[in-house]
């Protein structure tokens, strides 16, 4: 009897991030140990400020928090960007790379790090189980089925309209205050829209996902990144502006379009989808029984109440420095309100509210596995190193060279720092003098900085697009196939828009 071959698939999001744990680890005995100082400011109960100076060896020196000890550390950053909370993390001290005691990260550590991720990343697990108890209600109870039918005959006919809305809106939101991990709640409620409109779940994933991204990497006034990549280079934010928001518009009109194109391929052709074989297990997923109630006025309000939610998100985030702990209270007070206006019992409010929450915990897990990357190469000393090795790259060079290859050296330190205020206050302030010796204003550094990162973070697998890909039951190869010809595109742009930079700055 002849034995059918077993198809191969690809891995799930969690093989794929325990493999890059695993080559983290390994790197942590291949390269060097080693550290820049770190400068933190701190503000004493008594109302005394100081900064504290931590050396590679791990000595610590108080110094007085003044625009003197800056200058004498060669920190180019404004005494007033502490005092006022722009600059909360430790930053790296210029010129005082030393190299310290290896410290690989073994099996013990290597079986660690996820459990550390975890507690790391419990704000944001904990605003994703939440967002997904709020759905499970409004699922449960048929509003967003009704909601989405009613939305779908809206936009019959003229289907790409969500597209374009979506991608906008979101890049709006990346741009502005960084809009990334609250999109999470998002999908649930508009693959099923995509789906009835014809286009397959990469359509919805390419709206909200490249949106979010598009708008983070083409930053304008997002305060965790270029505003404090800025304060930590000692420049204005509103230094090169014209030129980030000349890249976020092109850049989000080349990713509408490149979403609407291959829209319009699958609307014309569903095989040609590269989650085809997928369809049946995604629309089972996410399509519900296929039967919908009329939009009543209960379901009306309920989703009024959602939105509002977000609202109230966003003004606190962008507004009242709001972060993970108040936003998750939002979306819990939300959800009762929810289930007092849909008359849901207590018992089937509760049931329901924990289902929906344990649908999201695979993608809370994901969250804090990547996290453990990043804690395994800043246990093991090595992620100072990749900063100081690569820095050597741009020596000697010309404006334009060393522009495009700090832009890419920014992309390989997305990958092993993820986190856009923790790459900016570790490297900023040792890679903006080196645009000093060249000739450049910093300005061009930042522009660099967050075209680079932005790059990187459409693919890498320790920022949220595993959490993301898992949610919506897509492989990362699929993913890959879909976006690295945008990935391409939007390289290009970035290249032409640091070049135009450089020679206005000349």
């Amino acid at each position: 009897m002849e034995m059918k071959k077993k198809k191969l698939s690809f891995p799930t999001a969690f093989t794929v991030l325990f493999i890059v744990l695993m080559l983290s680890s390994a790197l942590t005995y291949l390269i060097p140990a080693g550290s820049y100082s770190k400068l933190q400011y701190d503000a004493g109960e008594t109302g005394a400020t100081e900064f504290t100076l931590t050396k590679p060896d791990g000595e610590q020196e108080i110094l007085p928090a003044t625009q003197e000890t800056l200058e004498s550390l060669g920190v180019s950053a404004d005494i007033e960007k502490f005092t006022n909370g722009d600059i909360k993390k430790p930053i790296g001290i210029p010129g005082t790379y030393e190299t310290v005691d290896q410290n690989p990260q073994g099996f013990k550590e290597f079986i660690i790090a996820p459990i550390k991720g975890v507690y790391d990343s419990i704000d944001i697990i904990l605003f994703v189980l939440i967002l997904g108890g709020i759905i499970g209600i409004l699922d449960h109870s048929g509003a967003f089925g009704a909601g989405m039918a009613a939305l779908s005959r809206a936009t019959k006919g003229k289907e790409y309209i969500l597209i374009v809305f979506i991608t906008a809106l979101i890049s709006l939101g990346g741009t502005t205050f960084g809009l990334a991990e609250e999109t999470i709640a998002l999908y649930p409620i508009l693959i099923p829209i995509f789906l009835a409109a014809g286009y397959d779940v990469l359509v919805c994933i390419g709206a909200i996902y490249l949106g979010s991204c598009i708008g983070t990497m083409m930053s304008t006034v997002n305060p965790f990144s270029v505003v404090v990549a800025s304060n930590a280079a000692g420049i204005n934010f509103l230094e090169g502006m014209i030129f980030r928001v000349a890249a976020l518009v092109l850049g989000t009109l080349i990713t509408i379009v490149y979403i609407l194109k291959y829209g319009s391929k699958i609307k014309k052709d569903p095989t040609k989808s590269l989650t085809y074989e997928d369809k049946d297990k995604i629309a089972a997923k996410f399509s519900g029984d296929g039967q919908s109630q009329p939009l009543r006025f209960r379901f009306s309000l309920a989703l009024l109440l959602f939105l509002g939610g977000f609202i109230l998100m966003i003004w606190g985030v962008a507004i009242a420095g709001w972060w993970f702990e108040e936003m998750t209270a939002i979306f819990l007070v939300d959800s009762v309100l929810i289930g007092i206006v849909l008359g849901m019992p207590e018992k089937v409010f509760v049931s329901q509210f924990i289902k929906g929450a344990g649908e999201l915990i695979g993608v809370g897990l994901i969250i804090g596995v990547a996290r453990a990357v990043n804690i395994i190469l800043e246990t093991g000393n090595v992620s100072d190193t990749i900063l100081y090795k690569l820095s050597f790259l741009v020596e000697g060079m010309n404006q334009w060279l060393f522009i495009i290859i700090m832009m890419f050296i920014f992309v390989v330190l997305g990958f092993f720092i993820s986190s856009s205020s923790g790459l900016a206050t570790l490297a900023i302030p040792i890679i903006a003098p080196l645009a000093d010796a060249v000739g450049l204003p910093r300005d061009v550094i930042i522009s660099a900085y967050i075209f680079g990162l932005g790059i990187i973070s459409f693919i890498t697998p320790t920022g949220l697009i595993l959490a993301t890909l898992d949610l919506v039951e897509v492989t990362y190869n699929k993913w890959l196939k879909f976006v690295m010809p945008l990935i391409i595109i939007l390289t290009i742009l970035s290249i032409v828009i640091l070049l135009i930079q450089v020679s206005f700055s000349m």
